[in-house]
């Protein structure tokens, strides 16, 4: 018969951290529309992190995979959009440190894509919706978007570095201004 024995305090403490953020990939696919401005696709997240916010899709970064072949697998995974590697855009790098909650820290390679394939259509992750580049909800979305998104939006290349707060929802300090 196996013994039973009552469990350490390190055992009941939290998985260990990382020793590097984990990493991930997001993407914001573009179009016209039918009034001839541009709107982007954005989706509210259904499960993980972050449910309820408004985001890109993406995800985590598998063993042996680049972020190019990741954001391809994600974006169809999650909105059933095809896109090409190459119709898409690196467009950014941001790092994220959770201090009140490290397992959340992450690095995130960001994509634009304005050519793919399908219809956006929701999944268990993801439920997308198209947005006017002057009607994106950033009080939806996780706090440091307002500060980068509307940059990488408008083609620029963005590198940045995130701290949250004790809440893990608002950023405490950037290496971008934060107004």
């Amino acid at each position: 018969m196996p013994e039973h024995r009552a469990m350490t305090a390190a055992e009941h403490a939290e998985p260990a951290v990382p020793a590097t953020p984990y990493q991930v990939c997001v993407c914001y696919l573009l179009r016209t529309a039918p009034d001839g401005g541009t709107e982007v696709l954005l989706g509210q997240k259904l499960t993980g992190l972050g449910v309820g916010k408004m985001v890109g899709p993406g995800g985590k970064i598998e063993p042996g995979e680049s972020a190019l072949e990741a954001i391809v697998r994600e974006v169809e995974e999650e909105t059933s959009i095809r896109v090409a590697p190459s119709d898409l855009r690196e467009a950014g790098f941001l790092s994220y440190a959770f201090p009140h909650r490290p397992a959340w820290s992450q690095e995130s390679t960001v994509f634009v894509a304005t050519v793919w394939h399908g219809h956006p259509e929701p999944s268990e992750e993801l439920a997308p919706r198209w947005f006017a580049l002057d009607d994106i909800p950033f009080d939806l979305m996780w706090d440091d978007a307002k500060y980068w998104l509307p940059r990488v939006l408008n083609g620029e290349q963005v590198r940045a570095r995130f701290s949250f707060r004790a809440d893990n929802a608002t950023v405490a300090e950037s290496d971008l201004p934060l107004e």
